[in-house]
């Protein structure tokens, strides 16, 4: 697939993880991908955990999965209020239902956990919720990255080379 011509929807909430959102936001910008940055109403500023802030595009009730690609969940505590959204779950159940690539790292699985999409799915995460992900009937595996079918997984800051380097191959051979 022309990178060009991909379109990513990445979930934004307060307390999202900084590099979890801006890294893979950027590298899929650089890569020629069009981003749309998503929060709970168009034009609201979120911060970082570290401060960074982040201004989102639409609001979750105005984007569908049919728009998009791709779908990025970054972790830091963002998941835990992004998984609340009723709109939010539609999305990834959306996405998961189309087979369209989702990224999660670190605590974003709490978003597909709700979703209820990571039964028999290989995954990895921060070790923090290694528990939610076996109840959920996910496989976890302590690794930087983990592709299972359309879902990319990885497990902190330090792993984003290798996870973006995952998703940008996911999406070259698609």
């Amino acid at each position: 697939m022309d990178l060009n011509k991909v379109k990513v929807l990445a979930l934004v909430e307060d307390a999202f993880e900084d590099l979890e959102l801006w890294y893979p936001v950027l590298r899929m910008r650089e890569a020629g991908a069009t981003v749309t940055l998503a929060g709970k109403e168009k034009d609201l500023t979120y911060t970082g955990k570290h401060g960074v802030p982040c201004t989102v595009d639409v609001g979750f009730k105005d984007v569908s999965a049919d728009d998009f690609d791709v779908l990025l969940v970054p972790g830091g505590w963002a998941p835990d209020q992004l998984r609340r959204y009723p709109e939010v779950l539609d999305l990834v159940k959306a996405f998961d239902k189309d087979k369209k690539l989702i990224g999660q790292i670190c605590h974003a699985g709490w978003v597909l956990i709700s979703a209820d999409v990571l039964a028999g799915v290989k995954v990895t995460s921060t070790t923090a919720i290694v528990d939610d992900l076996k109840n959920a009937g996910a496989e976890w595996v302590d690794v930087p990255v983990v592709t299972s079918g359309h879902i990319i997984s990885s497990r902190r800051p330090p792993d984003l080379p290798d996870y973006l380097k995952a998703m940008v191959e996911y999406l070259e051979k698609a």
